[in-house]
């Protein structure tokens, strides 16, 4: 897929663990473990902005493009 998902990259940047990420977003942990590895086929807007938020960080520095 040509939308490359960087949670992780950014959970590690800001030193949360998906317990207290999963705690902040109010997403269960399978959700977010799906979202974290790539997996995921879809995100609403309104997850996107609570990960957001609660990262402190903007939508692109979760998601990335690439036309490989």
């Amino acid at each position: 897929m040509p939308i490359i998902v960087n949670l992780d990259v950014m959970m590690a940047k800001r030193k949360v663990s998906l317990n207290e990420l999963s705690e902040r977003v109010g997403l269960t942990l399978s959700n977010l473990s799906i979202l974290k590895t790539g997996k995921a086929k879809a995100i609403r807007f309104s997850t996107l902005e609570a990960i957001c938020k609660a990262l402190d960080c903007q939508p692109a520095d979760i998601l990335e493009y690439t036309d490989n």
